[in-house]
């Protein structure tokens, strides 16, 4: 398995993370939209939407020369205007995206393990996350100790007790 850099996400890394978003939600090749479809979409643009604001917090993976390739965040976002995997108020929900050639490589699971240990540093108890019935990405979760807590018509929302 190749080992990869990984470093706190920025607010100059909007753009890198809205590319990882566009790659999230097109996880399934066969029913890719366009790139301009993706962010069009209300309910995946507030993923990054005016990134980095208080309580956004981020990690970038980069590859053996220092190239970004794959990215993992969290958002809190409040009750009367959740996420798709929103859980309750206080309970941050992750977008982790990875660049398609370097998937199923390690980068994925780097980022998450990453991402996880900051969230518990900061003093989250929880973690949550929506994915798509089918996603790959879902047994990459539950290996890492996220379990589903609610589904809906082709996705599921899933949690990780940080403490």
């Amino acid at each position: 398995m190749a080992a990869f850099g990984i470093r706190e996400a920025t607010s100059s890394d909007a753009r890198l993370l809205t590319d990882m978003l566009v790659e999230a939600a097109n996880w399934n090749r066969l029913a890719a939209r366009p790139r301009v479809e993706v962010l069009a979409d209300r309910g995946v643009l507030r993923y990054i939407s005016g990134w980095k604001r208080p309580g956004d917090h981020g990690v970038v993976a980069l590859d053996p020369e220092g190239i970004p390739i794959g990215a993992c965040w969290y958002r809190l976002f409040p009750g009367n205007d959740p996420g798709y995997g929103f859980v309750s108020p206080g309970v941050p929900e992750l977008t982790l995206g990875v660049n398609p050639m370097w998937r199923a490589r390690g980068a994925g699971r780097e980022l998450l393990q990453a991402l996880v240990r900051d969230a518990a540093a900061a003093g989250h108890a929880r973690l949550s996350l929506s994915v798509d019935r089918g996603n790959h990405a879902q047994g990459l979760y539950r290996s890492e100790g996220f379990v589903v807590v609610s589904s809906g018509d082709d996705s599921d929302t899933m949690v990780k007790a940080l403490h």
